[in-house]
């Protein structure tokens, strides 16, 4: 009987070694992410949501509401639909590649815009949170705000835009010199980075912030 059970038995403990740790790295993102002030929401596969801080709820409630009634309710606001059947067009997406074995150099990523409101915007990452390569990805997804973002021009620039959080370190930097009227070449000099690599960097934060030149950079950031 022990010899018929044996492999049931080794199953389930491999089951449970995997969940384990599965949830381990949910709860290791689930800290980095509320140390973030940017708005995030985490999805499963199925497209419930097992992270959603505070931000994020006050964003959508302003996405479905609008500022105004959003701060004369508490309500809690879905998830927006757009947000939802993009996140089902990836999911389509994910599925297709895994069935014609097709080939993932990476995750990808996605922007939704109110249909609206454009300066209400949400990125879309597929993310893998378990250590199994087979397990379907979860969806982060980053809310912003931009038209506030811009206007709060009160405080230094990191408090200001805070899609800023998703700048590397040295891509922080590289914006800081840009604004200081830096030529690539002394970025280079003054970061100790080849300049390759600055024009590297550069091109990332452009990306990120969704500028398409170092003036609309300045501007951004001023």
């Amino acid at each position: 009987l022990l010899r018929q059970l044996y492999p049931q038995f080794l199953t389930a403990l491999c089951r449970l070694r995997s969940l384990e740790r599965e949830h381990s790295v949910r709860m290791d993102l689930e800290e980095f992410l509320s140390r973030l002030p940017l708005p995030t929401i985490v999805l499963r596969w199925n497209l419930k949501p097992i992270y959603q801080n505070r931000a994020a709820r006050d964003f959508c409630a302003v996405w479905e509401k609008g500022p105004e009634e959003a701060q004369l309710t508490k309500a809690t606001s879905p998830i927006p639909s757009e947000i939802l059947d993009r996140c089902r067009l990836l999911k389509q997406q994910w599925t297709h590649a895994r069935r014609t074995n097709a080939r993932q150099t990476g995750f990808k990523e996605e922007r939704v815009h109110h249909p609206r409101s454009p300066h209400l915007r949400a990125t879309i990452h597929q993310k893998q949170l378990s250590s199994i390569g087979v397990a379907q990805p979860h969806f982060l997804i980053e809310c912003e705000d931009l038209r506030r973002d811009l206007a709060q021009r009160a405080g230094p620039a990191s408090s200001r835009l805070p899609q800023l959080v998703r700048l590397t370190r040295r891509e922080q930097e590289v914006a800081r010199l840009v604004c200081e009227g830096r030529s690539n070449q002394e970025i280079a000099d003054d970061a100790c980075l080849s300049l390759p690599m600055v024009k590297k960097h550069l091109h990332s934060v452009f990306r990120k912030l969704e500028v398409p030149s170092r003036s609309r950079l300045i501007a951004l950031m001023r």
